[in-house]
């Protein structure tokens, strides 16, 4: 069963801006492969999910089936790792593939899908898509749309102060991402302007993935402008437009957004437009979409006409990640959840995280430093 939709300035995508480079550079092949599998991965994992709540197995589906192109550049492209010299990443619940380019387990979201004591990113709390992990700078995704936006300049201000210019090998930056539609609240005029202000301009890098629909409503009933990137040019902000279905053109695109972020320490705004394969969410029916365009099968075309690998090479490498996953499904179904006594657990901080890292700071240090204070760790009475 499919469902289409279609409006005028969605699809096809309207004339894109440079991206910073005068021509795209080809992948070498070995990129183009590891991106192939690591994207159908990302989709093979997003149809199982829509597969278990479907059958009963979670209560609600929300992801990002169409967006694997440039999700799957993002994390490979993203400096991993914890701490201000590394990038902090404020993404948002249609991310699974930039996990999964950085290494991440799509078995863990099948266990966030069901609720099991064995998730590693919630314990079982949270729905699927909603991933945090210290050791990554991966700051946890919220369901409050497009919050991200504001959290973001935190982690920027940060970066700023312990790096106020060039010239060190720490480079880490601050990477935050949402949907078009969010664009339209207050967080994120709040994260152009404080990442743009006059001689603290903040190392961000700020992305919009536009799939052309805000739910069931089209961009062009909502967006005034050509392009939501020019908000930030308004503030004399770089910014950037790129075809994100296209690997080549994400993965380049990116590579020259973040060189120039960590380089320059200021911000830029990247809009990239991608499709939504299965609609908004399990609400709307997650049925597959048949009018817009699939990011693999543009990649399919591309590897077969480069000689890299035949229509039977993809089918197959589509059936191993479908069959491991089906297995892994069938390992989390029997998985424990959190038993009721449980039901304050990962509610309260357990430790002063920040409190810690201030004590250890050096007080000539230019982060900020937080006082030291404490949280209940069990619930009390009134």
């Amino acid at each position: 069963m499919t469902q289409s939709h279609s409006s005028p300035s969605a699809h096809p995508f309207p004339v894109l801006r440079s991206t910073g480079v005068s021509s795209v550079e080809p992948l070498s092949p070995e990129l183009l492969l590891r991106m192939h599998e690591l994207m159908v991965e990302g989709r093979a994992l997003e149809e199982r999910l829509i597969r278990m709540q479907r059958g009963g197995e979670g209560y609600f589906w929300i992801g990002g089936p169409g967006e694997e192109a440039f999700n799957t550049a993002l994390g490979l492209l993203v400096h991993k790792g914890e701490g201000l010299d590394h990038d902090y990443l404020h993404l948002h619940y249609r991310s699974s593939a930039t996990l999964l380019a950085m290494g991440a387990d799509p078995v863990d979201a099948l266990r966030q899908m069901r609720n099991t004591v064995t998730d590693p990113y919630s314990g079982g709390r949270n729905f699927v898509g909603h991933y945090s992990r210290r050791a990554w700078n991966l700051v946890p995704i919220t369901s409050p749309i497009e919050i991200q936006y504001g959290q973001a300049i935190g982690t920027a201000v940060a970066q700023k102060r312990a790096r106020p210019s060039g010239g060190s090998d720490a480079d880490g930056i601050t990477i935050v991402q949402g949907g078009d539609a969010g664009t339209a609240e207050g967080d994120f005029a709040s994260c152009l302007i404080w990442a743009a202000r006059p001689g603290f301009e903040l190392p961000m890098l700020i992305i919009v993935t536009n799939n052309g629909w805000g739910i069931s409503t089209p961009e062009h009933e909502q967006q005034g402008g050509e392009h939501i990137a020019d908000r930030g040019a308004a503030l004399g902000m770089k910014t950037m437009v790129i075809d994100g279905n296209d690997v080549e053109s994400a993965y380049r695109g990116l590579e020259s957004a973040m060189r120039y972020v960590r380089t320059e320490r200021k911000p830029l705004v990247l809009e990239a437009y991608v499709s939504r394969l299965y609609g908004h969410s399990s609400s709307s029916g997650s049925n597959y979409v048949d009018s817009e365009i699939d990011c693999i099968v543009e990649l399919e075309k591309k590897l077969a006409a480069r000689g890299l690998r035949t229509g039977d090479e993809c089918r197959a490498a589509r059936e191993r990640h479908e069959h491991r996953l089906l297995e892994a499904g069938k390992m989390v179904a029997v998985e424990q959840r959190p038993p009721g006594e449980a039901v304050w657990e990962h509610v309260f901080a357990e430790r002063d995280h920040v409190g810690e890292h201030a004590r250890k700071v050096p007080h000539d240090n230019r982060v900020w430093r937080a006082p030291a204070c404490s949280f209940p760790t069990q619930k009390t009475k009134n």
